[in-house]
């Protein structure tokens, strides 16, 4: 579909259906970080079925990786796999398609899910693509909550010791975990003046535009010598009253009345952005 924006609803309507076909998922943060996923496989990365054993290719962390359902909706709009395979099987006793992101399946560099990885593993990615002399980039999308790991803030310092400027992370800035919101659990605002501090390129958009996105990507892009960091701004539980701006929608299998409202609510917007 070339029309990003009305991609981004119909693979809210996809998670869902595997939520509700799995019974389990983080649904609230895979709404929050859609146009992200989005932006990213479709707009920023170089990275296909066909390519994904090149050595030259880019590379993804899904550090929030509690958010799987939106990346496996993403890699099997792509191609990596049928989105049926994805809805019958996920949360299913020995199926591949667990609750975190499973490197047994094709599209997915590392298992992720332990807060505070990703960003140190990605840096490793991007230094090693610098070491083998590609022009790859890689990028990783983390939770807000996840800033309060302090290994992500190691690898700030070696992400700019290092001048990893083939590395782009996103913080999905949703403001809310799942015991509240971010500020009550443990402070985050000022990240962008934290990241900055830190060294890197910082830009702060909305993380529910996808032209947005794809315009921070593409600054990212001509940035030389550090990391950028996208602040993605975005509403947790995005497409849907039911959900928005809810913690407790943060884990949550919608009933039926629910689910009706929810696909409701998505396929119009869906809709709406197809006839723009």
């Amino acid at each position: 579909m070339s029309n990003l924006k009305a991609l981004s609803y119909k693979l809210r309507r996809d998670v869902v259906e595997m939520i509700m076909a799995g019974k389990a998922g983080h649904i609230g943060g895979d709404m929050s970080v859609m146009e992200t996923l989005v932006s990213i496989y479709f707009h920023a990365m170089n990275i296909s079925p066909e390519n994904q054993n090149d050595p030259a290719r880019d590379m993804f962390v899904m550090s929030k990786g509690h958010c799987v359902e939106a990346l496996y909706a993403v890699l099997a709009e792509k191609g990596f796999f049928p989105i049926e395979t994805v809805i019958k099987e996920y949360s299913q006793f020995g199926s591949k398609f667990i609750g975190h992101p499973n490197n047994k399946l094709p599209g997915i560099e590392m298992n992720s899910g332990s807060l505070g990885h990703g960003l140190p593993v990605a840096i490793g990615m991007a230094l090693a693509q610098k070491m083998n002399g590609t022009d790859a980039r890689t990028y990783v999308v983390m939770g807000d909550g996840e800033l309060a790991e302090g290994s992500v803030w190691e690898g700030a310092m070696s992400a700019t010791q290092y001048k990893l400027d083939n590395l782009c992370a996103v913080v999905d800035r949703n403001r809310l975990q799942i015991s509240g919101t971010t500020e009550e659990v443990m402070h985050q605002d000022y990240v962008e003046e934290r990241f900055k501090a830190f060294g890197w390129n910082v830009l702060s958009v909305d993380g529910n535009d996808i032209d947005a996105m794809n315009a921070a990507f593409d600054e990212a892009k001509t940035v030389k010598s550090r990391p950028t960091l996208v602040v993605a701004n975005t509403t947790k539980g995005k497409g849907s009253s039911v959900m928005e701006n809810k913690a407790a929608w943060h884990h949550h299998v919608p009933s039926q009345e629910e689910y009706e409202q929810i696909m409701k609510d998505l396929k119009a917007y869906e809709e709406a952005f197809a006839n723009e």
